[in-house]
Formats: structure tokens, sequence, C-alpha cells
């Protein structure tokens, strides 16, 4: 088996071109999710990397168009993927027509609603590529709500199922001194036929299973831990969650954003959603601008921390030196 495994189609040098200057060449499919495509790659691919007497494996899918479906350490899976929305992957609210509204314009990296639990997503993976401990994707993002669909009463302001949104990403799991790290870098493409002021980036967000029950955040300027409550919401200190014996815990970290007077954050939420049995972190970037966002790329580096809650703290406290030096 090779060590470098490429899922390339014929369209990967403009997918790339698209990437980084937010021009898209596709057409927008009607209002459904394709039908698999030989030209298109599949998505499907496992990686992983050691950490104690185990390995953290991340899984992508077909299903998901390339969206991280599952991670599992020691036989424990951290994310609760249940249908389009619920995995470890990333999505923007934009403005379109009038100010921000959740949902009504939402390309999402895993596909939309309107795909349920099926086994396909309206998002369209444009490249995959994937070794032992590394992958990389560039996905055109569908939006969550369908054409004529509504979000609390706000209607879509989307009139296509799949946008001309683009996100690229690229996954390492362990760094040098770091085994409990996944490096999670990702780049989002305005398109020049848009016209936004406001853009929210959720550059990355994990929904996990419900045990996770301990909320907790990570504070670097006192290099301590505190308990958190439910929320939900916003706050701008690191999040972990644990299972209660400490066994099992999940972090993440964002790189503060460039000094510029068009961005804020990163801000971590986190939400516990009883009804649905699943709980969920973020990490959240906002762009905003009187006339109009410049089109192309807006890219982040965040940090996944994986392991028990003790290493996963560790982790924290590294990255937070590392990031201060």
């Amino acid at each position: 088996m090779p060590l470098l495994r490429k899922d390339l189609d014929s369209h990967w040098v403009s997918a790339q071109l698209c990437a980084f200057f937010g021009v898209l060449t596709f057409l927008c499919p009607p209002y459904q999710a394709a039908e698999p495509s030989p030209q298109f790659p599949r998505g499907n691919c496992r990686i992983a990397a050691p950490l104690l007497d185990s390995e953290i494996e991340i899984r992508t899918t077909e299903r998901l168009a390339g969206a991280i479906d599952s991670l599992v350490w020691r036989g424990k899976e951290f994310i609760n993927s249940t249908d389009h929305g619920r995995q470890l992957q990333s999505a923007s609210n934009l403005d379109w027509g009038g100010p921000m509204i959740a949902e009504t314009f939402n390309p999402t990296e895993a596909g939309s609603v309107a795909d349920g639990a099926g086994e396909r997503s309206s998002s369209r993976l444009l490249f995959h590529n994937w070794s032992a401990n590394r992958l990389e994707t560039v996905t055109q993002m569908a939006f969550w709500l369908p054409p004529g669909g509504n979000s609390l009463g706000n209607p879509a302001r989307n009139t296509t199922l799949l946008s001309q949104h683009l996100l690229s990403k690229q996954v390492q799991i362990g760094l040098p001194n770091l085994p409990q790290s996944i490096s999670y870098q990702v780049q989002f493409s305005l398109p020049v036929s848009e016209t936004h002021r406001f853009a929210q980036f959720e550059a990355l967000t994990g929904y996990m299973p419900p045990e996770f029950t301990v909320f907790e955040i990570f504070d670097p300027g006192q290099n301590q831990v505190r308990q958190l409550s439910d929320g939900p919401g916003e706050q701008p200190f690191p999040i972990l969650f644990s299972t209660t014996d400490g066994q099992f815990a999940m972090g993440c970290f964002g790189q503060a954003a460039p000094v510029d007077n068009l961005v804020s954050g990163p801000t971590y939420g986190r939400f516990r959603f009883q009804q649905a049995q699943v709980v969920k972190w973020n990490i959240v970037y906002r762009y905003s601008h009187a006339e109009e966002l410049p089109s192309g790329a807006y890219p982040f580096r965040m940090f996944v921390l994986v392991g028990t809650r003790d290493l996963v703290i560790q982790g924290l406290k590294m990255l937070s030196q590392s990031g201060k030096q």
C-alpha cells in the first residue's frame, strides 16, 4: 500500500484555484443530493497515530463529503455523528439580502439538513488526499437549509442547495511532544459573485456523545482549569469536555485572529442538547466590514486535544505557552 494516497479528480486544479481566489467554476445542481459520480472523490479514509497504549483514529466518509465522521481512542467514540450536522466539521453563516440570521445562509461542510441521516451529502467533495496520519480535502459546501426551507420561522435566503463556497482543510494527528494533539487548518473561500458585510465562521465544531458531561475552560492567563456552565453561548477561553471519571476528554484551541479591525475571535461556544442527547463545542471567528468583505481566502488554524482529562489539560497548557513565544 503506498504511503500517500490521492483521490484526485479532473477538477482538482480548478478547485485549488477556487480555494485561493474565491472563484467557483462549478454549476450548482438541482435541489437534491447528487448521485455519487466517478469524476469526484469518494471521501472514505482512515488515518491514525499512536497515543499511549492505543491510537487516535479518524475516519472520513463519502456519506459526509469527506467531513470527519468518527474519532476513536481506546475504543471510545468521541463524535456523535447522526445527521449531516453532527460531526467534527466546519461551517459559515453570512448576511445575504439583510442582516445575518443563523442558518438562513449557512454553507456547511458535511451537507444539508435535507440530507437527514441518509447515505448521500448535498455537499460536493472536490479533492481528497491522505497518508498515515494526515488528510486534506477541498469541499464545495451545501447550504444547511434547502431553498424554501426555514429555521425557527426564518426563511432560507439561498436559492440553490449547493453553494459557491469552498472549504479546504488539512488535518494531522500528532505533533512533536504533543501526541494527543490534532492540528486542524481550514480555509474558507468567499466567492467574488457575492457581496457580504458580515461573516461568522464556525471554523470548527465537535458534536460529542452525552456522557461527556463535565464542561471546563482553560484560562491561559491564570494557567488554570475552571468549571464551565452549560451555557449555552460563547466565551473567550479554550474549552474541554470530559467524562466524570476523567478517562476520556476532548479540548479545543484556536490561534488568535490576525490584528485586523475586520475580525474578532476566537470565541468558544458550548451547548448541551438534552432532548437530542448530544453536547457541542465550537471555535468561532467573525469578520465585518461597513461596505463589503473582500472575496477570497479566510484561513484559520486550530488544535483538537484528545485523551484523558490530564493529557488534554497538559496539551492546552503547552499550546498556550507556545502561542506566547
